[in-house]
């Protein structure tokens, strides 16, 4: 850069006029620079809005698939059972009695102070029939570790049992299945799997002071009872499943007086379904309007504020498109029926009460609009936001194009503008070096002419 000292030798602000000059020169970079902020903040919009139909897409592929709208509660007159109920339910009622609670086996060996004096072999047998065997060093400790860590579904434990009548400590070990039912019964032998086979093993909980302190047992709920058509159905826990359609009932008690268990429709739900998409809707709707409006200036003579979306017909079609699938008529009935209309507005509007009052008396043909409905809304709100070919994305795809590009314009300016600043600076100074050496050569002369001789008789 040429160094040069403001007005030398003319005076001049030389300074401050290259400034002026190049703030003239910058005009074409400073009105790309306000168009790539423009664009990039209508980028930022299409953005939120294609976030927005993502959202609304995804839930209205939730709600379109076939078994989103089943949806049942499920009521039970006593405490004594709960139940659930799944997509595959249906209504109905059953009674039932709780004849037995599941419970899981719990037994304990008689008093003790060592398993067995030396190493031995102790064997598992479970319900079926197959053996685990174990060797142990002979100490009631070992033999707990060793039946933890064989891990078939029983624990040990060893329980502190008093003193004998010498004053020596006493021990138990208790073995607990870690499932309830019949199927995780267990017996616990001295000895091998062969000998258990043979007959020769000793069982520990038949030995004295042993016993089974809880047997294992499957729950049983009597259905019909006191009929022909009596029936018992048992389960290995305490939850009965699908003993409905659907149904999973669980059981805390057993009891004498029929318990009755009700599936019917979730019309609150599906009704929440409903709105749910009608908000969803409604806030894209709410969004593009919010960007498309017109504001009146700030005072009277200032212009109009023109929204991001104003005039871009491509998001003016895709508002189209997503109203369209939204309030369409349905086989023929128009969305009011389902308490979905379209206001004056341009948006949508939910009415729980009419949506209710036409679920209560029709509910499949509503939940078949429904479907519908959410189908079409899915596939409008995919064709516009879908990640790879939505048409808003390809339309944020082409406006970040122009972004890079308007960006690239403005960095070419810095420098095309940095070169010409150089050159302004270099004239000035060449302009500032030639007015001193012209200054100089006018004080040359002049102090040449004041020592010039003068005539007295001139």
């Amino acid at each position: 850069m040429a160094f040069s000292i403001d007005g030398i030798a003319s005076g001049l602000d030389t300074t401050n006029m290259i400034n002026q000059l190049m703030q003239l020169e910058a005009r074409p970079q400073t009105l790309l620079r306000a168009k790539a902020t423009s664009t990039q903040g209508f980028v930022t919009a299409l953005q939120q809005l294609n976030k927005q139909l993502g959202s609304l897409t995804e839930l209205a592929t939730k709600t379109a698939k076939p078994a989103a709208l089943d949806l049942y509660t499920v009521a039970s007159s006593s405490d004594a059972a709960t139940a659930t109920a799944t997509s595959s339910a249906g209504a109905g009622t059953l009674d039932f009695t709780v004849r037995q609670l599941a419970s899981s086996q719990s037994s304990v060996t008689g008093s003790m102070t060592a398993f067995s004096p030396a190493a031995s072999t102790l064997t598992l047998r479970a319900k079926d029939g197959t053996t685990t065997e174990l060797a142990t060093t002979g100490t009631l400790d070992d033999v707990v570790a060793q039946v933890n860590k064989a891990d078939v579904g029983i624990t040990a434990t060893k329980v502190s049992a008093g003193k004998d009548a010498a004053g020596v400590q006493q021990y138990r070990l208790q073995f607990t299945a870690q499932e309830p039912g019949a199927e995780h019964g267990f017996a616990v032998f001295r000895g091998t799997a062969a000998d258990v086979t043979a007959g020769t093993a000793t069982d520990l909980f038949t030995e004295t002071g042993a016993a089974t302190v809880r047997a294992a047992l499957d729950a049983d709920v009597v259905l019909w009872g006191g009929t022909a058509a009596e029936q018992t159905v048992a389960s290995s826990s305490n939850t009965f499943t699908d003993i409905l359609p659907g149904v999973s009932v669980t059981v805390a008690k057993t009891t004498t007086e029929p318990v009755s268990i009700t599936v019917s429709r979730d019309t609150e739900a599906t009704s929440t379904k409903a709105k749910e998409l009608v908000d969803a809707l409604r806030g894209v709707f709410s969004f593009v309007e919010a960007n498309t409006k017109v504001s009146p200036g700030a005072t009277a003579s200032a212009a109009p504020t023109s929204g991001r979306f104003t005039g871009d017909s491509a998001v003016r079609g895709i508002t189209q498109s997503m109203l369209t699938a939204a309030t369409a008529p349905i086989n023929g009935r128009s969305t009011s029926e389902l308490g979905i209309t379209l206001t004056r507005s341009g948006t949508v509007e939910f009415d729980a009460e009419k949506f209710a009052a036409a679920l209560a008396k029709d509910p499949a043909v509503v939940k078949d609009a429904l479907t519908q409905l959410a189908t079409r809304v899915a596939d409008a709100g995919k064709a516009a936001s879908d990640k790879f070919d939505g048409e808003l994305t390809r339309r944020i795809q082409s406006q970040e194009s122009t972004v890079r590009s308007l960006n690239d314009q403005v960095s070419g300016w810095d420098q095309r503008l940095e070169k010409r600043r150089a050159t302004l600076e270099r004239t000035y100074s060449a302009l500032e070096v030639q007015l001193s050496q012209l200054q100089s050569q006018g004080d040359w002369l002049s102090s040449q002419l004041a020592g010039l001789p003068t005539g007295s008789g001139l």
